[in-house]
């Protein structure tokens, strides 16, 4: 499937749907060493070539504010403790105008732990820290990801069209997805 970036908008943060842990797994937020464990996980799934490679962007992206890193990423731990999934409720300029809104970034689940449910928990969960600081929310992705596209049209996330190779995109999620999203 062809690449192409896209982005979401959800225009407010309230009614977000509810979804709990399966058993056995337990959701905690950022700890001191934490940044291992995000580099870890993003680079199990692509993000990155290489732990070190992630591991410079985490300190790029997220040092200066590390502080709020422990108020707002997220892990869920497998019955042995191990960090096997991970987002952050972060928050950017989604316009380049200077209002700032949420942000659903860096969502990752490590791939032996791929469709055990816990994706929709870990979303409901940033989207809930996300209400406390703001009151709408956006995110990026790629038409690759497309079975995350499909749960975040579920959880009220809209296409947000600002370049012709959005259309591009979202016409080729409606054929994957075999819904209407493009109104």
């Amino acid at each position: 499937m062809k690449r192409i970036p896209l982005k979401m908008v959800r225009k407010d943060l309230l009614d977000i749907p509810e979804y709990s842990l399966p058993t056995g797994f337990q959701m905690r937020l950022f700890g001191e060493g934490d940044e291992h464990t995000w580099a870890r996980i993003e680079t199990s799934v692509g993000e990155f070539k290489d732990e070190k490679t992630a591991l410079e962007r985490f300190n790029k992206e997220f040092e200066p504010y590390r502080n709020e890193m422990y108020q707002r990423c997220l892990f869920i731990e497998n019955t042995d403790g191990e960090a096997i999934a991970t987002t952050t409720a972060w928050y950017g300029d989604l316009n380049g105008d200077g209002e700032i809104s949420g942000r659903i970034h860096w969502v990752g689940v490590v791939p032996e732990n791929q469709g055990k449910k816990l994706s929709k928990p870990l979303l409901s969960a940033s989207m809930g820290i996300l209400a406390n600081y703001h009151s709408k929310a956006y995110l990026t992705s790629q038409t690759t990801s497309y079975q995350a596209i499909n749960m975040y049209l579920n959880y009220g996330f809209e296409p947000y069209l600002t370049d012709p190779s959005h259309h591009e995109a979202w016409e080729l999620m409606e054929k994957t997805l075999n819904r209407k999203i493009i109104t």
